[in-house]
């Protein structure tokens, strides 16, 4: 990919970040926190796995 169409990407992924993030919070805010749940329960998943490995 030409690093000015990735730049122009990038900086409209950030614009609409703040702007989803100043017209709704709360919504964003769930949103985040969804992600990251899902992240937690990704690295809780592979501990285990690498627990069960180790038994």
């Amino acid at each position: 990919m030409h690093p000015k169409v990735k730049a122009i990407l990038i900086w409209a992924l950030v614009i609409f970040a703040v702007y989803a993030i100043i017209t709704s919070p709360d919504k964003a805010a769930g949103i985040l926190e969804g992600i990251w749940d899902v992240i937690v329960g990704a690295f809780r998943s592979i501990g285990q796995f690498f627990n069960s490995l180790l038994d």
